[in-house]
């Protein structure tokens, strides 16, 4: 996967096409081994060599594994916000209710099979990062974009709140079951219907 992430985590933007190219592989790599060892276990250094690049390169880009981890973090939410785009723009996505569809299914396609997603999807709550946020106003410009309305604060609060009971949602339909427990995601897609489409209609 490829893109630079949108974060305040990079201590340098790549410029040429190569540099952006070797922060892809560091971030790929950082993906493949949180799947595999946690985040406990993640190093920089096992970064490094899994990308196949000096442990400098690292370093020039993250200052810390934490950075490394917020950094892809952020490009989950970038590459989660082009899937739903890029749904919302195909037939037959029409109305309120299957726009919220779209935005369920991508996230939990994602949750299944991109690397290190399920770990970290779009980043830990900090001080300065409340992932919930970023993912809900994001969700809101689509939204608004897609319905042909005004992204204001009444929509605003209205997608925070069903980005974060989401997240508690899909957080335990996950610990049940490693896949995603089919009978809580059913209640999740309801209570996202039932709360939003009508609000979105």
């Amino acid at each position: 996967m490829g893109g630079v992430p949108q974060s305040n985590a990079l201590r340098r933007t790549p410029v040429q096409r190569r540099s952006a190219e070797r922060l892809a592989r560091i971030l790929d790599a950082c993906a493949e081994l949180l799947d595999e060892t946690g985040y406990e276990q993640l190093s920089t250094r096992a970064v490094a060599v899994r990308a196949g690049v000096p442990i400098g390169s690292v370093y020039r880009f993250f200052g810390n594994k934490r950075a490394l981890v917020a950094a892809l973090a952020h490009r989950n939410l970038d590459h989660y916000a082009e899937r739903v785009a890029a749904r919302l723009a195909a037939p037959p996505a029409t109305g309120a209710g299957a726009a919220i569809d779209v935005v369920l299914d991508e996230y939990l396609a994602m949750k299944r099979t991109v690397p290190g997603f399920a770990l970290v999807d779009f980043g830990v709550p900090a001080p300065d990062d409340d992932p919930n946020h970023l993912v809900a106003d994001r969700l809101c410009e689509l939204l608004a974009a897609h319905l042909g309305r005004d992204a204001d604060e009444r929509l605003r609060r209205k997608v925070l709140v069903g980005v974060e009971a989401t997240d508690a949602l899909l957080q335990l339909a996950f610990r049940t079951d490693p896949s995603g427990d089919a009978g809580l995601i059913a209640e999740c897609r309801e209570l996202l219907h039932a709360y939003l489409v009508p609000f979105l209609e």
